[in-house]
């Protein structure tokens, strides 16, 4: 999408949906962000949710009508979309990766993670590989030095590249940073086009990149990194109203019933996700099925904390930002709510 589409997307919506502002809509005092979550969602509440696959989920999984009353979904997702909805005020959560709270918290947005999935295995079950173009040798992550690498920063696969760098002990003067959008088959096409020698590929771009070009000599290698966080975040105004907290609050609930949904009913979800959604083949969704594993929503997330601060650190050194404590960017009120609704799901 545009700017231009985006940001016009973004003024209708924020027409359309009332109370998506600071202030409450009767007037009552705002929430302070160490005060209980209200448990309550009052009539009329409505937020603003940019999650299309959970969107999904609660449909396939027939969940969808418990949420609709103070739910309106809206197509966003990632950081760069959820961000610029915060700051018009359109939206009150989103789903994205480790990076865009980071981000949005250097440029000045104040915002909260509320919800975390992690993958269980993630190692062996990484989000990414690094795609070699076709003719390039690169086995080991040493053999980057002196590469031509795709990098987006400010995005999760731009992250991951100076995290790989710093596991095979280079800097990034040591290869040749080449800017480029993460987005769709970007970073698959430049590797074909040799316009880089290596670039993060993830989803079902692994496969059609190697079923595409393999012949041609392209290849992957795996980076060995944790790349598996997960995050629902919002705006601390949203948080700030009572009745949008406990909206959020009871969305959080039934987001990580849909999560453990999608576990569970792998046949179902390749059929009404990846195949009537998302217009992927059924291999294509098995791949990706298989590929992902297992999900791991902690009821604890100071390991998760103490991750994120490490990738503060990284970014920070090599953006010259501030180092921002990665606990702040957590509502810590929320850390069991997923984890509690799984359970209590099971009983």
């Amino acid at each position: 999408m545009s700017n231009r589409r985006l940001i016009t997307a973004l003024a209708l919506l924020a027409v359309a949906v009332t109370g998506c502002s600071a202030k409450t809509d009767d007037g009552a005092a705002k929430l302070s962000l160490d005060a209980a979550l209200p448990t309550t969602v009052p009539d009329g509440t409505k937020i603003v949710v940019g999650d299309p696959a959970t969107e999904v989920a609660l449909k396939l999984s027939g969940q969808y009508d418990k949420v609709a009353k103070y739910v309106q979904f809206a197509n966003l997702s990632g950081g760069p979309q959820t961000t610029e909805a915060f700051r018009a005020h359109a939206l009150d959560l989103g789903s994205v990766a480790e990076i865009p709270a980071i981000n949005a918290t250097w440029t000045g947005l104040k915002v909260k993670i509320v919800a975390s999935k992690f993958r269980q295995d993630p190692i062996d079950h990484p989000i990414y590989k690094l795609g070699i173009a076709p003719g390039v040798s690169v086995k080991t992550l040493g053999d980057l030095r002196g590469k031509k690498i795709a990098y987006s920063p400010g995005q999760a696969q731009g992250a991951l590249i100076l995290k790989v760098l710093q596991k095979a002990g280079l800097t990034k003067e040591d290869v040749k940073l080449v800017e480029l959008p993460s987005t769709g088959d970007v970073y698959s096409n430049a590797l074909a086009s040799k316009q880089v020698d290596v670039a993060p590929i993830g989803g079902v771009q692994i496969k059609r990149y190697l079923a595409k070009y393999g012949k041609d000599g392209a290849s992957t290698i795996d980076h060995g990194l944790r790349d598996d966080a997960g995050h629902l975040y919002g705006p601390v105004e949203s948080l700030e109203d009572p009745g949008k907290a406990a909206a959020i609050r009871a969305y959080v609930a039934a987001w990580g019933i849909a999560q453990e949904w999608i576990d569970k009913h792998p046949k179902e979800w390749i059929e009404g996700y990846y195949v009537k959604d998302q217009g992927l083949s059924a291999a294509d969704g098995q791949w990706l099925v298989d590929n992902a594993g297992h999900p791991d929503i902690p009821a604890d997330w100071s390991d998760a904390i103490q991750r994120q601060q490490q990738t503060i650190e990284l970014l920070a050194k090599e953006t010259g930002n501030p180092v921002i404590q990665a606990k702040d960017l957590y509502d810590l009120r929320f850390q069991t709510v997923a984890a509690d609704a799984i359970k209590a799901g099971a009983k």
